[in-house]
C-alpha cells in the first residue's frame, strides 16, 4: 500500500509539473445576476464586475472577482443545488467563520450542520440562496477564495486526471488531503456518497480553466481522451470550449483576448 502511495505522488508530481493551466472562474446559476453578485461581495467580498472587467455598461454586472479567479452567474432558474453532483462545493477563507456564516443565514442561506475544528481552524458550510454548497474556513494561509472541493467514487484517479490535464501543483494541504495547489485555488477530492448527477444545470453548473492558445490544448487534451462537448469558437472577444470531467463535471476552457 505504501509502494502504491509513494507511485500516486510521483505520478502527480510528474503530470502536475509537465502541464498547468491558471485556473479561471466557477460558474454558477442565480434568479438574478445582480442579486447574486451584491450578496456575495457583502458576504465573501471581492469586486463586483462585468465581463473581463470591462467598463462597457453593454455588458451587465454578473459576476464578482476575488483577484484573478472570478464567480460568475448564469441567470437562469438554477435547478438543483450543488450537492448531489461532484462538484460539491467551493470554499472561502475568512478569519470570522462564525460571523459570516451568521449573517449568511439571516440573508436567505442556510446553515449546513454545526461548526467544526480542523486542525486549530474553524469550518462551517452554509447554502447560497440559489442552491451551491460553500464552506467557510479559517486558514490564515490563504485568504479569500480558497479551494474547490470535488466528490468522486474513485479520488485519487480523479485527482490524477485532472493533474494530467490542469496542471497544478501536487501537495498534500495542511498535511492531511491530497491536492492540487494553482496558487490561488486548492483542488480537493473527497470520496462519493451515492450516485452522482451532472453538473450541468444545476446550481453549481461548471469550474474553467484559462489556456493561452485554445487550439493547442484542445489538440493536446483530446489526443489525451479527453471529451469535448463544445468545440473552441468565439464568444465575444474570447474564445472558449466545454469539455467532459471525470463523474460529469462540466469545464470551460477560456482563451482571453490577445
Amino acid at each position: 500500500m505504501k509502494n502504491y502511495s509513494l507511485l500516486t505522488a510521483l505520478f502527480l508530481f510528474l503530470t502536475a509539473q509537465s502541464f498547468a493551466a491558471p485556473y479561471d472562474h466557477i460558474h454558477l446559476a442565480a434568479t438574478s445576476s445582480q442579486e447574486a453578485v451584491n450578496w456575495y461581495v457583502k458576504h465573501f467580498g471581492g469586486e463586483a464586475a462585468r465581463f473581463l472587467r470591462s467598463t462597457d455598461t453593454s455588458y451587465p454586472i454578473d459576476r464578482v472577482m476575488y483577484g484573478d479567479i472570478a464567480v460568475i452567474f448564469f441567470e437562469r432558474d438554477p435547478g438543483e443545488g450543488s450537492v448531489g453532483t461532484a462538484a460539491d462545493h467551493f470554499g472561502f477563507s475568512m478569519s470570522n467563520v462564525a460571523d459570516v456564516v451568521a449573517s449568511v443565514v439571516e440573508d436567505g442561506g442556510k446553515q449546513l450542520g454545526d461548526l467544526v475544528e480542523f486542525r486549530g481552524m474553524q469550518i462551517g458550510f452554509i447554502e447560497d440562496p440559489w442552491g451551491t454548497k460553500i464552506e467557510i474556513i479559517d486558514d490564515p494561509d490563504l485568504r479569500g477564495m480558497h479551494h474547490l472541493h470535488l466528490s468522486s467514487p474513485d479520488p485519487t484517479g480523479t485527482l490524477q486526471w485532472y493533474a494530467e490535464n490542469f496542471g497544478g501543483a501536487s501537495e498534500q494541504w495542511k498535511g492531511a488531503l491530497p491536492g492540487l495547489n494553482y496558487g490561488d485555488i486548492w483542488l480537493l477530492v473527497s470520496q462519493a456518497r451515492g450516485e452522482l448527477a451532472p453538473t450541468q444545470g444545476r446550481s453549481f453548473d461548471h469550474l474553467g480553466w484559462k489556456f493561452t492558445d485554445l487550439g493547442a490544448a484542445e489538440a493536446e487534451l483530446k489526443a489525451n481522451g479527453v471529451e469535448f462537448s463544445m468545440d473552441p469558437r468565439e464568444f465575444r472577444t474570447i474564445r472558449i470550449a466545454f469539455a467532459e470531467g471525470p463523474d460529469g463535471v462540466r469545464i470551460e476552457l477560456v482563451e482571453p483576448e490577445r
